[in-house]
């Protein structure tokens, strides 16, 4: 006795399909699965075993063989139980032939009283599905938020095992989409941000134009909190980039069962001590690291020298090319990584040179401390500000800067016009010097400049042209077509080494 229903399986943030058959044979009493399981997967025959007879089905006494096809490809996680669990009872003929299940794709995790648990990853399903047609989905219930994203995909919401006798089916209901000129309330205002007006300017740059941030300071002088007031100026993910940003936080086991989508940017501050996996992902699957996490959002590294030097170079891939390749034997598996960088650090190992309160490190073990940070990482790094420590009159007087949704607007309006020039997103960070050659044309005094500048700093070819990106932002800030020598001037004292390198 055979039957087949189908399940889907995750490889990077893409769903695959996978048939689930079960097969009860003459024999001894058995249970086996192939098809290139791990331990969780083979671990699912006592979870099915108990939840088949808890729910007031009938285990089989047979040579049960459950085959996960295809079969080159590894299936993980306890995704599988509950196809695993239909597939036996179709075949022992507890569940009648022609059933809606055998048509559906199947994925929940089986508790031992049959009770249905959620899965990671729901939305790279329900995505699969919708492109290849197929549906209903048969999800668990804790996922039901989660299924709201995609309302086109028909699904099944499943309690327990028990359910498979009968259930409706269940569209989604819409997703209710957040106004997008609100400020999301839990994130810190700029207002509160006493004194720093040019590390504010360097932060509404950074947003306008998606470029990457490097802010060197004192203990005390404000980079965290400035850092953090960054997503509260980014543009509102549209309705497509929230789903592929809660696609990737599904497929890692971070988006909490119940939540609804956001379209609040993703803001990810992990801590130094985190590994090359843990940043930019790997480890088994693999599953997506930090930089991932913060797809269309903020990658906040504080205390950047301190992190390990192999994960800090890892970054360099993913803030070319906007992704990460994690090659495998055999396999590579491709996850989005276009996020902004934004970096703090000391200028030196007490955090006190150049400062009023002295430093007591000598020269050398300063540039040691500068050399944890390659060249190659600060070249890719468009906006470098040194910070120096907020005078006590500015710290105790009124707030008067400018707030968040000031900011936001004006970045609003540079994303617009850079929209309109037929640049997908508005981001300038990510140009090509083809690009910047009909958007942003320097005239000759312009071109001296930079000629100027890169004898005297150093400029590498990398170096001009992510000027020159921040320049042509700079140029939509002021609503100027054409870029000019004042734009291009200001660009540049954010790339001239500071005092302490």
């Amino acid at each position: 006795m055979l039957a087949r229903v189908w399940s889907c399986t995750t490889i990077g943030i893409e769903g695959v399909f996978v048939h689930v058959e079960a097969d009860l044979g003459v024999g001894l009493p058995s249970f086996t699965i192939v098809g290139l399981p791990d331990a969780a997967v083979r671990e699912s025959r006592e979870r099915v075993l108990s939840a088949i007879r808890n729910c007031g089905f009938e285990f089989p006494a047979r040579r049960i063989t459950i085959n996960l096809a295809p079969a080159h490809v590894r299936k993980e996680g306890a995704r599988f139980d509950l196809p695993i669990a239909a597939a036996i009872l179709l075949a022992s003929g507890q569940i009648p032939r022609g059933a809606p299940i055998e048509e559906g794709v199947l994925t929940g995790e089986l508790a031992l009283d049959g009770a249905v648990r959620p899965v990671r990853g729901l939305l790279a399903v329900l995505a699969a599905a919708l492109h290849e047609g197929r549906g209903p989905v048969w999800i668990p219930s804790a996922n039901r938020e989660e299924a709201r994203a995609l309302p086109q995909v028909k699904v099944v919401i499943v309690d327990s095992l028990a359910a498979l006798r009968g259930n409706e089916e269940e569209s989604s209901p819409e997703v209710p989409v957040a106004p997008v000129s609100a400020t999301p309330p839990l994130i810190p205002d700029f207002a509160d941000v006493r004194g720093q007006a040019l590390a504010r300017r360097a932060l509404e740059i950074a947003a306008a134009g998606g470029h990457n941030v490097l802010l060197v300071g004192p203990p005390g002088a404000g980079k965290t909190m400035l850092a953090r007031r960054l997503p509260g100026i980014l543009p509102p993910l549209t309705g497509e980039e929230a789903i592929e940003v809660a696609t990737i936080h599904s497929v890692a086991g971070r988006l909490q069962p119940g939540t609804a989508l956001s379209l609040t940017p993703p803001f990810r501050a992990p801590h130094h001590t985190i590994s090359d996996a843990g940043l930019v992902g790997g480890g088994r699957g693999p599953m997506p690291g930090e930089a991932s996490l913060a797809h269309r959002g903020v990658l906040f590294l504080d205390e950047l020298p301190e992190f390990k030097r192999n994960a800090i170079e890892a970054l360099r891939q993913p803030l070319e090319e906007g992704a990460i390749t994690i090659a495998r034997a055999g396999s590579a598996v491709r996850f989005p990584a276009s996020f902004a960088l934004v970096a703090a650090m000391n200028p030196c190992p007490c955090g006190f040179r150049g400062d009023r309160r002295g430093c007591r490190c000598a020269p050398e073990i300063v540039g040691r401390y500068w050399a944890k940070v390659s060249g190659p990482i600060l070249d890719r790094i468009d906006l470098i500000l040194e910070m120096a420590a907020v005078p006590m009159d500015d710290l105790f007087a009124h707030a008067s800067g400018e707030t968040s949704a000031v900011l936001l607007e004006r970045v609003l309006g540079a994303r617009a016009v850079a929209t309109s020039r037929n640049h997908s997103g508005g981001r300038n960070a990510t140009l090509s010097a083809r690009e910047l050659g009909h958007l942003a044309p320097l005239d000759g005094a312009t071109k001296q400049l930079f000629r100027r500048a890169a004898e005297v700093f150093r400029l590498t070819a990398r170096g001009v042209l992510r000027t020159r990106r921040v320049a042509r932002t700079i140029a939509d800030l002021a609503g100027s077509e054409s870029v000019r020598s004042e734009h291009v001037a200001e660009a540049l004292q954010y790339r001239m080494p500071t005092g302490v390198i």
